[in-house]
């Protein structure tokens, strides 16, 4: 009998163990070898498939004893001749594989990389004029970090101005604090009035510009000056998506109107720095985040305090999760 979880075995008798033989086999061995030979019924098979019991030329009823050492060629050859074959397959398959693979590496060279690391200002800035200027339909950004730098936001302008003047719609959503800022709000009130959409959240999880469906820029990693220009149309897709879905639930900012912090903009920066606080951050953190200074956090962070009637940080999280302020 065969046991399906220990693979095959030399014998195949109840009794025998995982790469074992019985001991009806040990013992008929044994009695061959003292008496000289066995009569062939009485030989278990493993010892014939193992060849050590074969029949005598002058007396084929009986089988006679063999010595292991002499029994191994007969024995093992024909299973180590089928592992030799395979092995010969299998170094054939990985030679045919190999050139195969070099044969895509190939390709794959003479086709433009999707993903191209740009390094400094000025080359990302090049990047950033020659992606706006090929532009055919709509430019996506999100910018996290609160207030953008003036030069930047002077730099951006007459790009901008120029895009949507030539019918390319731009959306852009910043975060909730840039409503305080002048340099902000001067620039927004200047691309809303050609035809610019700008919208806020309480947080933007990372930087991101999309041109039309096929072109993307994304940060490369924490290193300042450093960004990842994307071709490939699945992870442009995918931002483009991403962005939709963040301007969904984004607030519109009409600089013509005040007061910029509307009641709904003002219940999600709280929400959002309470949720920080159940979390456990600190009051440098979710500034941090929220491009807000230490000083705005701890204000709402003491008004809440007030009104809950916490005397410390631990106790505070404990009540904002209990006290339904942060259902939406």
């Amino acid at each position: 009998m065969k046991d399906d979880q220990s693979g095959p075995r030399v014998c195949d008798c109840r009794e025998s163990s995982p790469g074992g033989v019985c001991d009806a086999a040990l013992a008929a061995y044994r009695r061959a070898l003292s008496d000289g030979s066995l009569p062939a019924g009485e030989v278990p098979r493993c010892l014939s498939a193992l060849h050590l019991l074969v029949a005598d030329r002058g007396t084929p009823e009986r089988l006679v004893p063999v010595p292991p050492g002499t029994a191994v060629a007969d024995a093992l050859g024909p299973i180590e001749a089928v592992i030799a074959r395979e092995q010969r397959t299998l170094r054939s398959a990985r030679a045919a594989l190999t050139l195969f693979e070099d044969l895509y590496a190939d390709a794959r060279r003479l086709e433009p990389s999707a993903l191209t690391r740009l390094t400094g200002a000025a080359v990302i800035g090049k990047a950033l004029g020659a992606a706006a200027a090929g532009c055919r339909t709509e430019v996506r950004t999100a910018h996290p970090g609160g207030a953008r730098p003036a030069p930047v936001l002077a730099e951006s302008l007459p790009r901008d101005v120029g895009n949507l003047r030539r019918g390319i719609r731009q959306r852009t959503i910043y975060q909730h604090t840039v409503r305080s800022d002048r340099a902000t709000l001067a620039y927004i009130e200047r691309v809303t009035t050609e035809g610019a959409e700008v919208r806020t959240l309480a947080e933007v999880s990372d930087r991101i510009m999309v041109f039309d469906q096929d072109l993307a820029f994304v940060p490369f990693s924490d290193e300042p000056h450093s960004a990842l220009r994307i071709e490939h149309p699945a992870l442009v897709r995918f931002l483009a998506r991403h962005f939709d879905e963040a301007w969904a639930r984004s607030v519109p900012v009409r600089p013509e109107r005040v007061p910029l912090r509307t009641p709904v903009v003002t219940t999600d920066l709280q929400r959002t720095i309470l949720r920080a606080v159940v979390g456990g951050e600190t009051d440098e953190s979710i500034a941090r985040r929220l491009g807000m200074s230490r000083r705005s956090v701890v204000e709402h962070v003491r008004r809440v305090s007030e009104r809950l009637g916490s005397t410390s940080r631990a106790q505070l999280g404990y009540l904002v999760a209990t006290s339904g302020l942060l259902e939406a």
